[in-house]
């Protein structure tokens, strides 16, 4: 580590590592209020520092600074370093995941105050932000992937938490498998890369794409394939299993089992965004294949349009604003394949906000309603918990991209993006991330209008008992507000369209694909945008949404029971959440549980055991039961075998001549 912004770089991973350690292994010792106390202070230290390498790096403009801080292996050819990249993307990076890793900390200590595993959770929360901090702060695939190894193992531990809960069990190991599914696109990325440019640093390999873009390689029967393009898919089969894009988007509702303060951190900022932010650090590869640009446009519009839609006929307030993390992804992940790098990253940053506020509003409800879920027995909770629901409806409004809130900036710039951009799929792409303008304000206001107005549906004992959640809870939730409606309007210019860019030479994009420099000239200001919003189509279905939800909740509930029993086909088909999980249930748990029995029965049983174990025993018992035969103990016996022996012996000697 050569300098001090490098060494602070360091300080930042280790000090959320550090207070992991102390809450694991003294936390019984020391206390809950110590434990607490320690792993907010080191996790807000690293915050700071992480403030300070952003104002550094991106706000004074110093450049970009990478070091080696060990040398792991060396073979061969190969040398295989510890080294970390602090440029204007990681810093970025690293202040979203901080900032929101530091307000589940805080609203850890009111949510988890009565749970016998309080240390616990905080050694776990804590490691899971050290292993976030190396996957963006690494320079190299390998050191990446430690890191997305490192998020995915706490993840499991965090989703099953409560390990009592049969739930929560098949939750982290549908979550831990799954992820694991895209973990193997990712390995093999790695070792074709390796394969191919030699070394797994991203400057070596963006370096040398012009010595690999014209090799191929063969992979099935059909022809060659461009290495460039293989690495690609693989890194973004990869990066579905992270950011849960169709079809690996099955295990993140059911992290809705862990503790509404995880959720909030593996939602928002950190482990979902993983995908997204390791496809825009690879963009000088991904902007030399347009098949895998055109895959990534696809799966995410596939994934944004679809997913929103089973938000809407969920009724669990958790699990609502779960699906809608994944159709938020899939904005981020249409950004990815329009070429749209900086949008896609900007949606992140916002995104983080207001749904980090969402998750822990909707745990500050959870809490009031002694664990209740289920929003059908929710209802005028805004009288009872005021603050819960100002911060709930500023997140809504957010989510819902109406100006001048943070959300309406990123989401409007990815559909314009997709508007103007050439890749194939294009057309199919910008009407799903224009029918999500309607769905995604449809499912928010839906949930709010069933949690917080209307009448209470809850039972006489619990809204005796309903109030305002305490301060410990609230004051992360204000102070995820606020930039969950200025962040928008502050971040807009600079990420998008002002020279020189916030995220500067980070990101890489070829002219033919740069759809935010054709959207620049009609930029005007962040004031002017919110002012010109109503004359765009995405500003109407969003209001559209947001009156629909109103009637279907509160004004006219029994036209959606009507339409329910009219369309019982589709309802049907959105309860069994398109039938992904039985077709997983049905060909991959019960089928490999077949395989496994047919291995067992036929190969372990009958060929192993029944053929080499036990068939070797019995063919020597048959041959020393035959051999027994022989030895007679009569003279005649033996005279007759000397006989036939030379008999033979003589036979083959007159043949042989």
């Amino acid at each position: 580590m050569n300098t001090q912004l490098l060494s602070i770089a360091l300080d930042v991973i280790l000090l959320p590592l550090v207070g992991s350690l102390i809450a694991g292994f003294f936390g019984k010792i020391i206390g809950k209020r110590a434990t607490h106390t320690i792993a907010i202070a080191l996790v807000g230290i690293a915050f700071v520092m992480a403030t300070y390498l952003f104002k550094m790096i991106v706000l004074n403009g110093q450049p970009a600074e990478e070091g080696v801080v060990y040398t792991w292996m060396q073979s061969g050819a190969f040398q295989f370093d510890v080294s970390l990249l602090l440029d204007r993307l990681s810093a970025t990076m690293i202040c979203i995941v901080t900032f929101v890793s530091l307000a589940v900390h805080i609203y850890t200590v009111g949510y988890m105050a009565d749970d016998p595993g309080y240390q616990r959770f905080f050694c776990y929360v804590s490691l899971f932000t050290f292993a976030m901090l190396i996957l963006v702060l690494a320079n190299n695939l390998l050191i990446m992937f430690f890191g997305w190894e490192g998020v995915g193992l706490v993840s499991y531990l965090l989703i099953g938490f409560w390990f009592k809960r049969e739930s929560a069990v098949f939750g982290s190991l549908k979550a831990f498998l799954a992820n694991r599914v895209g973990d193997i696109g990712f390995i093999l990325a790695i070792a074709v890369t390796l394969t191919y440019f030699g070394h797994l640093d991203y400057h070596t390999i963006f370096a040398h794409i012009p010595d690999v873009m014209g090799k191929t390689i063969s992979i099935f029967s059909g022809g060659p394939s461009s290495v460039i393009t293989v690495i690609c898919v693989l890194l973004f089969i990869g990066a579905m299993g992270k950011s849960a894009q169709v079809p690996l988007h099955v295990w993140l509702p059911e992290s809705m089992e862990g503790p509404t303060p995880i959720s909030a951190l593996i939602h928002a900022a950190t482990m979902v965004t993983a995908g997204i932010y390791m496809v825009a650090r690879m963009s000088p590869l991904f902007e030399y294949s347009e098949a895998a640009l055109t895959l990534v446009l696809m799966l995410g519009a596939t994934t944004c349009l679809f997913m929103g839609l089973l938000a809407v006929f969920n009724q669990d307030i958790k699990r609502v604003i779960a699906y809608s993390t994944i159709s938020q992804l899939g904005y981020m992940t249409v950004a990815l394949g329009a070429s749209a790098y900086d949008a896609a990253i900007f949606h992140l940053v916002t995104h983080a906000f207001f749904k980090a506020l969402l998750f822990l509003a909707a745990g500050s409800v959870i809490l009031g309603m002694h664990h209740e879920q289920d929003m059908r027995k929710m209802g005028g909770l805004a009288r009872y918990m005021p603050v819960t629901y100002l911060t709930f409806f500023i997140g809504a409004l957010s989510l819902s991209a109406i100006p001048p809130f943070a959300g309406f900036y990123s989401k409007d710039s990815i559909i314009e993006a997709v508007r103007l951009c050439h890749i194939p799929g294009g057309t199919y792409a910008y009407f799903c991330v224009l029918a999500g303008a309607f769905i995604t304000p449809l499912y928010i206001f839906r949930a709010l209008f069933l949690t917080f107005h209307g009448k209470p549906r809850m039972d006489e004992e619990t809204r005796r008992h309903v109030k305002e959640s305490r301060w410990v809870i609230l004051i992360p939730l204000l102070a995820l507000a606020v930039p969950s409606i200025i962040a928008g309007g502050i971040l807009v210019g600079p990420m998008l369209f002002w020279k020189p860019l916030l995220l500067g030479n980070s990101i890489f994009v070829l002219p033919e694909h740069d759809v935010l420099a054709r959207l620049a000239p009609e930029f005007q200001g962040a004031r002017m945008m919110a002012i010109h919003a109503s004359q765009t189509l995405a500003f109407w279905l969003s209001l559209a949404g947001i009156v629909t939800a109103w009637a279907f909740s509160l004004r006219y509930t029994h036209v959606a029971d009507q339409l329910k029993k009219r369309f019982s086909w589709l309802y049907a088909i959105m309860m069994d959440k398109y039938g992904f999980d039985d077709f997983n249930q049905l060909v991959f748990v019960r089928g490999s549980r077949k395989l496994g029995n047919f291995f067992y029965h036929v190969t372990d049983l009958i060929i192993i055991d029944g053929i080499f174990v036990n068939g070797s025993g019995k063919l020597i018992r048959w041959f020393a039961r035959v051999a027994r035969q022989v030895q007679s103990g009569y003279v005649y016996h033996y005279t007759f075998a000397m006989i036939t022996g030379l008999l033979v012996f003589l036979g083959w000697l007159l043949l042989g001549h």
